[in-house]
């Protein structure tokens, strides 16, 4: 398996997690509505959508950065 594709499996993993914690924590506020603050949803919002935009612009960085090595890979494997 390439670095890419470790990698895109590992993003799509941890997204999901986070994505399945903010559903969870949503709809415990929705459920419990005098156990949270009034801007619970706002905050759980802008936390995990800020948390999952970041780890994406990181992916996007580090996919690159698999790319071009599994392209010195690949290369290294044919001049042998």
């Amino acid at each position: 398996m390439s670095k890419k594709a470790r990698l895109i499996l590992v993003m799509v993993i941890i997204e999901a997690a986070l994505a399945g914690l903010w559903w969870y924590l949503a709809r415990y506020g929705m459920a419990n509505p005098g156990r949270v603050t009034s801007d619970f949803q706002a905050v759980v919002g802008q936390t995990l959508g800020m948390a999952m935009g970041g780890l994406l612009g990181v992916c996007v960085i580090l996919f690159l950065v698999a790319a071009r090595n599994d392209r010195k890979a690949a290369q290294k494997k044919a001049q042998l």
